[in-house]
């Protein structure tokens, strides 16, 4: 998977929404996924970073992509449910998301951890997946089949000393992909769910973990796509309820 080499056309017509994709991660997944022929929905918090991730797809010449706006830390459940009828109105299925979405929060231990910081945490990297989930899943019924990534971390497998909020959270984004897997299992070849371990990359949350560490160690996003990819299209029909990694172990 790690050498995977998608063909030129892997997403072609396919409608995959991605959150988070205004920067990092989010940002190379839109731009990969749009690269091989998919019409993306860049969904985060950020207008202007949204709208330049738009503007690099537009002007590569790849499928023109939508723009939805939305703040993860305050948006209610009506929001999530009218972003499902606006896209079953524009598009009828989806057939792909990637949960990528997330904050830090803070590196503390538990004793000191501040309350309202793993409200904040939790909220931003548990419930919004299960919300924005809930409310794609009659969509990705509709396609002929669909994947949904969840993203995790190493430390949503084995925690880790004063990974606070941010490793129960990817716990939790385990046990949430594994629930739906298990839910969707009756349509095995048509919606199709995963976890996936970006590993250290070169990401600002990466930076902001690690703040002596240097970033040149660590692959770009850009780098890591090919996992991405292929749990994406179409050679990955039938894998599910898996959890990857998208670097090879160091």
């Amino acid at each position: 998977m790690h050498d995977y080499h998608a063909p030129a056309d892997l997403l072609n017509d396919r409608i995959i929404l991605v959150s988070g994709a205004g920067s990092g991660i989010g940002r190379a997944a839109a731009l990969a996924y749009a690269a091989h022929g998919a019409t993306v929905i860049l969904v985060g918090r950020t207008v202007s970073k949204l709208e330049a991730v738009y503007d690099d797809i537009e002007a590569a010449g790849h499928p023109k992509p939508a723009i939805v706006p939305m703040n993860f830390e305050g948006a209610a459940v009506k929001e999530y449910e009218e972003l499902a009828v606006t896209l079953d109105e524009n598009f009828g299925r989806l057939d792909g998301v990637l949960h990528n979405a997330a904050i830090l929060g803070d590196r503390s231990p538990v004793e000191y951890f501040d309350p309202a910081v793993w409200e904040q945490v939790m909220h931003v990297n548990v419930h919004a997946p299960f919300l924005l989930s809930r409310a794609m899943i009659p969509l990705l019924r509709k396609s002929d089949h669909a994947s949904v990534i969840f993203t995790s971390s190493s430390v949503g497998r084995r925690a880790k000393a004063h990974w606070g909020a941010y490793a129960v959270s990817k716990f939790a984004v385990e046990g949430l992909s594994q629930l739906m897997a298990a839910e969707l299992d009756d349509d095995r070849n048509r919606v199709r769910v995963n976890s996936l371990n970006p590993g250290a990359t070169r990401t600002r949350m990466r930076a902001s973990a690690y703040p002596a560490e240097d970033p040149g160690n660590n692959p770009a996003p850009e780098d890591i796509m090919p996992a991405y990819l292929y749990l994406m299209g179409r050679d990955s029909i039938g894998v599910t309820g898996q959890q990857f990694d998208a670097q090879p172990k160091r």
